[in-house]
């Protein structure tokens, strides 16, 4: 139902930016150029600014958050990777963390990143922080209500090397850091999702999550294009060690 309505909200929209847009394509190398169509013909694209998310990720979250009600008022979230902050939009919305919605609790959303993140009503954001370092945990621990999170999310993603399978081991290596960080401040209950790329290691990282938590599978939101080895692990009832 989400895809049909983000369909239906960019014909118009679509015919108007291909007529209206020129592609600046003069100088730009072959896959600049391929970038900039695949954009001007991303619904996603399109409905990310329609919506106002900062960028296109946010349905990637919605869809699965749709499906598995991870993100319910009152919760704490962490947003490991959160920059620009799309992810951090979504859960805000959903725990009710501005308290827009005066009936229901009001939870809160910490973000996380090496990069800098724009202020976002509702979140609290750890800018140029590493999710690895102890000094960390111990800032998203006095953010935390009680120092607790109910759900980690993680879009977490290296720098492309452009090598696949060493990209792979760094991504795993970067979920494998949101495991450590869940052992240390998820709630008995809680869950997580991560993002990983297809590749030899992903079974170990499977096993790991098994290992703490009781249902883990493997996730791939329309939103998520075809033609990546993106995929998601979702994690939920973490089991207290």
């Amino acid at each position: 139902m989400m895809w049909k309505c983000i369909q239906r909200s960019c014909i118009h929209v679509s015919a108007v930016s291909l007529k209206k847009t020129p592609l600046h394509m003069k100088g730009k190398s072959a896959a600049d150029q391929r970038w900039l169509v695949r954009q001007l013909n991303d619904p996603f694209v399109k409905a990310a600014h329609l919506q106002n998310y900062r960028c296109r990720s946010a349905f990637k979250l919605i869809e699965i958050d749709d499906k598995y009600r991870l993100l319910k008022p009152g919760l704490s979230v962490i947003d490991c990777g959160a920059a620009p902050g799309a992810w951090s939009q979504v859960a805000v919305q959903r725990v009710n963390s501005t308290a827009e919605s005066a009936d229901l609790p009001k939870g809160s959303v910490v973000g996380i990143d090496l990069l800098r993140i724009a202020p976002l009503d509702g979140a609290q954001f750890l800018s140029n922080h590493d999710i690895t370092v102890p000094l960390t945990h111990m800032a998203l621990e006095r953010l935390l209500p009680e120092a607790r999170a109910d759900v980690i999310l993680s879009d977490m993603a290296p720098n492309a090397s452009g090598l696949r399978e060493l990209d792979h081991e760094r991504l795993v290596t970067m979920c494998l850091s949101a495991l450590d960080l869940a052992d240390k401040v998820l709630r008995p209950g809680g869950s997580l999702i991560c993002k990983y790329w297809d590749g030899a290691l992903a079974h170990k990282l499977q096993q790991r999550l098994s290992s703490m938590f009781q249902d883990v599978r493997t996730v791939k939101p329309r939103a998520s294009r075809k033609e990546s080895a993106e995929l998601f692990f979702l994690a939920r009832m973490f089991k207290m060690r």
